[in-house]
């Protein structure tokens, strides 16, 4: 699972939007975890698949078998226990695979900026009440309340 979190984190890092980490592992004998994240276009798509390869590999996990580069629209970086794919906005909506998935765990993931960004400002878990912590922990970790363009 520390390696999804390698490759969610490296498309975070180039600004990709809707991640998930959906642990498929009871479901799918092939792999244990798919990582969904949007690029906002064909050339977002492509710095975030180098970006999520790059990243894998300095991890340690062999180069992927790639597919839908061509396009740029949908690729799909096999890395045998995780897949990433990395979506076009219109391709994430009509494919839909959070809600094809929605049965499965949902690993939470936080983006390294966004929780310095956090920390500055002063919200943490311990600031809020135990209400405000469980809501905000239900729509990170409810695949129906994932947003998509």
């Amino acid at each position: 699972m520390a390696l999804a979190t390698v490759a969610a984190q490296a498309a975070a890092d180039k600004k990709a939007t809707d991640i998930l980490l959906v642990d498929v592992s009871e479901r799918l004998a092939i792999t244990d975890v798919f990582v969904i994240v949007t690029g906002a276009n064909e050339r977002q798509v492509g710095a975030i698949v180098d970006a999520v390869e790059e990243q894998m590999r300095a991890a340690g996990c062999r180069p992927p078998r790639r597919e839908g580069q061509r396009d740029g629209r949908w690729v799909l970086l096999d890395f045998v226990d995780i897949i990433v794919h990395v979506q076009h906005p219109e391709e994430r909506v009509f494919y839909a695979l959070d809600r094809l998935w929605k049965d499965c765990p949902v690993i939470p993931f936080t983006d390294r900026a966004l929780a310095g960004t956090d920390a500055e400002r002063g919200d943490r878990t311990g600031d809020r009440t135990g209400a405000e912590a469980e809501a905000e922990a239900a729509i990170v970790t409810d695949p129906e309340a994932v947003h998509t363009p």
